[in-house]
């Protein structure tokens, strides 16, 4: 079924970090009757999100950093740990993923993988997610990593074995949407 929707309004909330919209529209739903419905969508651009893994030692590259929103929503640190991720700015998602991927974990990788996309939080954010995957090694590491400081970033760089972040799902340590994914991809597809 292809949806019948007529846009009547859309109205700029706030373009403080990024826009929030509220948009008004007429929606033609199953029954063929017409709703006009009422909805705030936030626009931050899209983004990408990249694992990077070991197979020779087992281990992957994640991030440690202050997040409010999950400060106000009753994580007492705000801390969360994450796969490396950014959004695309101008850069098309794999130009992004390798620039991030340096900047945040110190690692310059070589060959990246995108695995697919994904909409994560539809309801409310029009972002669109580009997941990839890449190898790293050693030798690959460029600098300590951390984040940019006129970005205001702070993050921590974990290697930590792939059989210990998935127990960190389990114990509620990695809470991140994305993050989950991709581990649950390479263990899936057997990539360690």
């Amino acid at each position: 079924m292809q949806p019948e929707v007529k846009i009547i309004s859309k109205e700029v909330l706030s373009d403080n970090w990024y826009t929030l919209y509220k948009v008004t529209y007429d929606y033609k739903n199953r029954c063929g009757t017409w709703q006009t419905q009422t909805r705030e969508a936030y626009d931050r651009g899209n983004g990408a999100v990249i694992l990077l893994y070991n197979p020779a030692t087992g281990n992957v590259i994640l991030t440690k950093q202050f997040r409010l929103p999950s400060y106000i929503n009753g994580n007492s640190t705000g801390m969360l740990i994450e796969a490396c991720a950014g959004l695309l700015d101008e850069n098309n998602p794999e130009e992004c993923i390798r620039r991030e991927a340096e900047e945040e974990t110190g690692f310059r990788i070589k060959d990246v993988r995108k695995i697919f996309d994904a909409y994560m939080s539809p309801g409310s954010v029009t972002e669109i997610l580009h997941f990839f995957i890449a190898e790293y090694s050693a030798e690959m590491k460029t600098g300590a990593g951390g984040g940019l400081e006129h970005e205001q970033e702070e993050i921590e760089v974990l290697e930590v074995p792939v059989d210990t972040a998935m127990a960190m799902i389990t114990s509620g340590e990695i809470k991140d949407g994305k993050t989950i994914m991709l581990l649950q991809y390479v263990k899936l597809h057997q990539l360690m």
